[in-house]
């Protein structure tokens, strides 16, 4: 039977580079020029971690860093803002967490969304992932072309189509 996955994931090269190049602009800029604003990537926790002096700078390293991504085909809503924090003295620290995976509440969603459409498919939950099967090809597509229809508040791709 024809199945394919959906999925929620980020490349973790393509974001690195839209960071180091958000850096390099931030650096630059002559707002920033006395600043002592740092921004970390951590990959083992996939964890953003913004330090700066005040609302204003963080406002415009977080829409850099968006517009970043953007122009190198990522999705910024697989971005999860946390909440800002006072780091020692007058400075302000913001930890921004990438989502990745398909977490049980949206999975059940996009399952529900699927089953109410009325296509002859099944899909099931696997961990972090959704699979989908179906007898026909057409089906499948369809159900893909359901799911970019819908906003599910995450990125989701469709991965290991086979027949």
């Amino acid at each position: 039977m024809p199945t394919f996955d959906i999925v929620s994931k980020i490349d973790g090269q393509t974001l690195d580079n839209a960071i180091n190049t958000a850096k390099k602009e931030i650096l630059n800029r002559y707002d920033f020029h006395d600043s002592k604003s740092t921004i970390e990537l951590d990959k083992k926790t996939n964890q953003l971690t913004i330090v700066t002096e005040n609302d204003m700078r963080l406002k415009a390293i977080k829409d850099s860093i968006i517009s970043r991504m953007i122009k190198q085909g990522l999705d910024p809503s697989s971005l999860d803002d946390g909440k800002e924090q006072y780091a020692s003295g007058n400075m302000i620290r913001k930890e921004i967490k990438i989502r990745e995976g398909i977490d049980k509440p949206t999975a059940s969603k996009i399952v529900k969304k699927i089953k109410d459409s009325g296509l002859k498919v099944q899909a099931s939950i696997m961990d972090d992932q959704l699979r989908v099967q179906g007898k026909k090809i057409d089906d499948l597509q369809a159900v893909i072309a359901l799911c970019r229809k819908e906003d599910f508040g995450q990125p989701l791709q469709y991965i290991n189509m086979r027949n």
